[in-house]
């Protein structure tokens, strides 16, 4: 069930990402932040091997950061993942599974995720900084009127 969330959120998160979308701070920080906090959480015993996988991934998500298009639009950033940026998306599960056959085990998996988006993360982040085009506004909350038509007048969440 984990795995299949796990790969639920990834394509959600891509195919997103190829369609476009803005680059807002929060969006950017929360996948690398969530996914590591319940990996490292979901590690049994640490042990030094791991560290050869993470190093891989790091290195393939700093990589695909920098294939992801970045430009203009309504006055704040937008991304687009790129055919390169799915190329190193390919190698990286590649590896990723080569080093764990390798080393006869492997790390949680939102673990592994994480430490590759943390790396897209410090890419995206620097390449976002350097151009000088502000982050995307977070998304609006409900409106009163919407939220009053869907919870009645009186109603709360």
């Amino acid at each position: 069930m984990t795995y299949a969330l796990i790969a639920a959120g990834v394509l959600y998160v891509l195919v997103r990402r190829f369609r476009g979308e803005p680059l807002n701070a929060r969006d950017l920080l929360a996948p690398p932040a969530f996914l590591l906090f319940f990996g490292i959480r979901a590690v049994e015993e640490f042990q030094l091997i791991y560290l050869l996988p993470f190093f891989a991934g790091f290195a393939f998500g700093a990589f695909r950061g920098m294939t992801i298009r970045l430009f203009e639009r309504d006055g704040h950033l937008w991304q687009r993942y790129t055919p390169w940026t799915l190329l190193v998306w390919v190698t990286s599960l590649g590896v990723s599974l080569g080093l764990g056959l390798l080393i006869g085990g492997h790390a949680p998996t939102q673990l592994s995720i994480g430490v590759g988006m943390l790396g897209e993360l410090c890419t995206i982040g620097a390449k976002a900084l350097n151009t000088g085009i502000p982050f995307a506004p977070e998304k609006k909350q409900l409106s009163n009127d919407v939220r009053e038509r869907f919870y009645g007048r009186h109603g709360s969440s």
